[in-house]
């Protein structure tokens, strides 16, 4: 009989963990979080700040989580003993602290593995430890900090008008990020210049530089970087830009008038070091460019080969690899490709945030075959396993190594220059290409004459900053600090969702509403936006993940000292929006189809829940008129109680209730109107002077299970209990 329980989070964990541990042991999983903070209290933040200290209301976060809840605590009275081995960052040991308050644990045993291999799992189940209070104070922290940005920071755009749903500590930096390049592109003024070039007999081209009169420029260092969200296209080289066809013209000429000779040749052998293996960043960078995968479904894959015992965590910012495993590879080298054996084992630097408790994402096993988990994996599963194995092994590689050669030939006061490639010794490469192809120049001397071939020139355009591609925004989110390994794929994912941004030819480009929203918060909460502010909150969420600071004095200061006074002045423009000083009437594309009550043209709705991926609607002032497209009738159609509607030209007297407006005391009425194609009821004054009245704006109640709820006067007959609601505010 089982005496011991093992929860751990995700279900696709349970079986491989069940054949490892034994009959001896029980083990279930939690599902991911099994609490949120609770929509009571004010604002309905689940929280209160009082002083220095923070009062969190946690409540099961759904009908799930109180099922899992009942049957975790049913396992409990049946073991002698329960271990947590929840996720080894901060948000898994977050959901470990749960665990322990909901199962009424005393000493809570924790474990943890980065890879679920019999000898990782014994390993962490003989060595557990303590809850790490400073990690679980961080993950409290960010709870609080994301509702109270979130659920304060939404109604402010709400006021727009114009169908945006949330703010975000994350998503606004992030969604500012893309706004500022899709302006840039907006202002950005091509400029012509022309790319000047020679051809020679002897077999090779060679690009404008300058001339002899002009100082001598140094030379640029090529950056040894390693780009994973790189597409891998390597760019035509050029000349010195010529800013005229005029010019272009002489430099030819001058170049066809006199000789030519080499007055430099300069080779050197460049060793270019192996890549580190992947972090969650660098992963999603390079399924994004390699495999056209969105972050999200980067890390669902990740997940499976995780579950399935194949590959370490994958949410970490380490490159560090353990010393079993740099052994491991190097064995594999020895018997595989001893040449690409190093002399000694590579070691490679993470960042400064980086938790180095944390391995970076490797195979479990090098040895494993190939060809068997390609008969057991589905594609992509197994491509996303094939390129990790495979930039694992290259960061255990020996240096690539480049014969690089520069020549600069000169005709008349004239230089141009060519550069060559060549690879001498693959090393890491031959795992991780990330070379530029060979380009070859021949053997040539110093003030070796040259037979020129042509001179010409070609009209070019400087071209404006790209969009960024999923993988080069989270590149960029990296780089900037805004957010940590856990928020990049959510983090993308909820800008899509929220219908700030589409994906336009593989890049993402901000709609109508991202910009609006965005231009919006620049007046409203500028500081939320910059990449700076952010990074400084998660440097924070560090500092307390560390020990080093107090999350509850911390959230309470940046509250106070921040944030109320940046909602304060954030109103006054909310007003100014309101009162029509700020906004501008939004444009939509039209539609040939006409208004059956005025007749105009009908404008295009865009909805993301749709076939169509938009429905028609009058934005010329009829109320209510909206249709839809019906594969059936291959027509446009009102919906069923809107058609009704139209074809009697009356609509039925709304319902009177007995509920008081809470602005005029007046009855609240009845109101029927249709939502993306469905019938919905709400109450509203039946006063009709209250619709231009701003004091009446939000007196709007909604049906919920519980009964009618206002996101700003909660549920009717508990006004004096101080619920607010929370609409669909986001988080993060």
């Amino acid at each position: 009989m089982a005496k011991r329980l093992l929860v751990v989070e995700s279900p696709g964990k349970v079986k491989k963990l069940s054949q490892i541990l034994g009959t001896e042991w029980i083990v279930r999983a939690s599902c991911g979080h099994i609490r949120e903070l609770s929509n009571q209290g004010e604002d309905s933040l689940g929280f209160s700040m009082e002083g220095g200290s923070v009062r969190c209301n946690y409540v099961p976060r759904d009908q799930r989580a109180k099922e899992t809840i009942q049957q975790l605590k049913a396992f409990t009275k049946q073991v002698d003993e329960v271990v947590l081995a929840t996720d080894p960052d901060r948000e898994g040991e977050t959901i470990a602290w749960h665990l322990k308050e909901v199962l009424g644990l005393r000493d809570a045993k924790r474990v943890i593995y980065t890879e679920i291999t019999a000898s990782a799992v014994r390993n962490a189940i003989a060595h557990p430890r303590k809850l790490d209070l400073n990690l679980v104070g961080a993950g409290l922290c960010r709870d609080c900090l994301d509702k109270l940005v979130g659920y304060k920071g939404s109604p402010l755009v709400w006021a727009l008008n114009n169908g945006a749903k949330s703010v975000g500590r994350v998503q606004s930096a992030t969604l500012h990020l893309i706004c500022q390049r899709e302006r840039e592109i907006q202002t950005f003024v091509p400029q012509d210049y022309w790319n000047v070039w020679v051809d020679y007999q002897e077999g090779f081209r060679a690009f404008y530089k300058g001339t002899t009169d002009t100082a001598k420029e140094t030379e640029q260092q090529e950056a040894e970087t390693h780009d994973d969200a790189a597409d891998n296209t390597t760019k035509a080289p050029e000349s010195k830009r010529v800013l005229s066809e005029a010019e272009a013209i002489r430099l030819t000429e001058t170049a066809k008038q006199h000789p030519h000779q080499v007055i430099l040749v300069e080779g050197k052998t460049v060793q270019r070091q192996p890549p580190p293996p992947f972090t969650t960043s660098t992963l999603q960078q390079a399924a994004g460019s390699k495999l056209k995968f969105a972050p999200d479904k980067t890390m669902q894959v990740a997940q499976k080969l995780y579950e399935a015992g194949l590959i370490t965590y994958m949410r970490t910012d380490s490159v560090m690899l353990s010393p079993e495993f740099c052994e491991s590879a190097r064995q594999w080298l020895e018997q595989n490709d001893p040449q690409n054996v190093p002399p000694k084992v590579a070691k490679h630097r993470s960042s400064k945030t980086a938790q180095e408790a944390h391995e970076a994402i490797r195979p479990t096993d090098v040895f494993r075959p190939s060809v068997q988990l390609r008969e057991e994996l589905p594609a992509d599963e197994f491509n996303l396993y094939v390129m990790i194995w495979k930039r694992a092994m290259a960061s255990q590689c020996r240096s690539a190594q480049l014969r690089k050669t520069l020549v600069v030939t000169q005709s008349g006061n004239l230089l141009w220059q060519a550069r060559g490639q060549v690879i001498e010794f693959y090393g890491y490469a031959k795992y991780w290409n990330n070379l530029s192809k060979d380009s070859v120049l021949p053997e040539l001397q110093q003030k070796q004459a040259l037979t020129l071939d042509n001179a010409n020139f070609e009209k070019k355009q400087t071209q404006p900053p790209p969009r960024y591609s999923e993988p080069k925004l989270v590149q960029l989110m990296e780089r900037k600090g805004i957010g940590r390994p856990s928020t990049y794929a959510p983090t993308v994912a909820t800008l899509k969702h929220r219908g700030y941004v589409e994906l336009a030819k593989g890049n993402l480009q901000p709609t109508a509403l991202g910009l609006e929203v965005d231009a919006f918060l620049q007046k409203a909460l500028p500081d939320l936006l910059e990449a700076e502010f952010t990074a400084k909150m998660e440097d924070a969420l560090d500092a307390i993940a560390q020990g080093k600071q107090g999350w509850q004095q911390y959230l309470t200061n940046w509250n106070q000292d921040y944030f109320v006074p940046a909602l304060t002045k954030a109103k006054n423009v909310v007003v100014g929006v309101s009162t029509g000083i700020t906004s501008t009437p939004r444009q939509y594309e039209t539609s040939r189809t006409r208004c059956p009550e005025c007749n105009n043209c009908l404008s295009k709705i865009k909805s993301s829940k749709l076939q169509k991926k938009y429905f028609l609607k009058c934005t010329s002032g009829c109320e209510n008129i909206v249709l839809f497209w019906s594969d059936r009738s291959k027509s446009w159609e009102a919906p069923k109680n809107q058609a009704s509607g139209t074809e009697n030209k009356a609509k039925p007297p709304a319902k009177v209730t007995s509920y008081p407006c809470p602005v005029c005391k007046q009855p609240l009425e009845e109101y029927s109107y249709t939502k993306d194609g469905q019938s919905k009821t709400m109450l509203r004054c039946s006063n009709p002077k209250s619709r231009q009245d701003n004091k009446h704006k939000d007196v709007a109640y909604f049906s919920t299970q519980k009964g009618w709820w206002s996101p700003k006067f909660g549920e009717l007959g508990k006004e004096e209990a101080g619920g607010r609601g929370a609409g669909s505010r986001g988080k993060r």
